[in-house]
């Protein structure tokens, strides 16, 4: 696991980034570094015998941490969660606040676009406020913007072509009878 390798040195604080060279892929990579995770860093005791960050008992870096990571989950109520989801919720977050999929694709280190498509998963209530963009820009009044441009591109479609501005709409509610 990539995480437990880290070392303070994949850390570059005047960048702002960490780099992780050895990946699963081959291929090294750097992730910036958010004002979150420097806080989350900076309070972490550096141990004189440990270049790890997250050093276990020996100071090599860890290696299975799944019965903490159990304990936890449980404490938490949390059922049917691993470690790997950490990555699957990572990358539902990244593509929820609009970060494009290409990026989201360096971020995790993706050869294949297929690969990242399979880690982002968009929540149910994101889905439907995607939805209701869309209800909004189609907005079904007739009325002007303050531009006196039309909103809806069938009120549009229906007055260049001549047609009588109910045309679409009766077509809409025929086609979902």
């Amino acid at each position: 696991m990539k995480l437990f390798a880290l070392t303070w040195q994949d850390i570059d604080v005047k960048q702002g980034v960490i780099r992780v060279l050895h990946t699963k892929n081959g291929e090294r990579r750097e992730v910036p570094r958010t004002d979150t995770l420097r806080a989350t860093l900076q309070p972490l005791p550096r141990r004189l015998a440990s270049d790890y960050v997250f050093p276990g008992k020996t100071g090599q870096g860890l290696v299975d941490i799944r019965r903490r990571f159990q304990r936890v989950l449980q404490e938490a109520g949390i059922e049917g969660f691993v470690f790997h989801d950490l990555r699957h919720t990572f990358a539902s977050h990244l593509v929820m606040a609009g970060v494009d999929l290409v990026t989201v694709k360096e971020f995790l280190g993706h050869k294949d676009l297929k690969m990242t498509l399979r880690y982002a998963h968009l929540a149910p209530d994101y889905k439907r406020a995607a939805m209701s963009r869309l209800d909004t820009s189609m907005d079904t009044s007739p009325e002007k913007k303050g531009d006196g441009s039309c909103r809806n591109p069938l009120i549009m479609l229906e007055r260049d072509a001549g047609l009588e501005p109910a045309t679409f709409a009766l077509a809409r509610r025929r086609s979902t009878n």
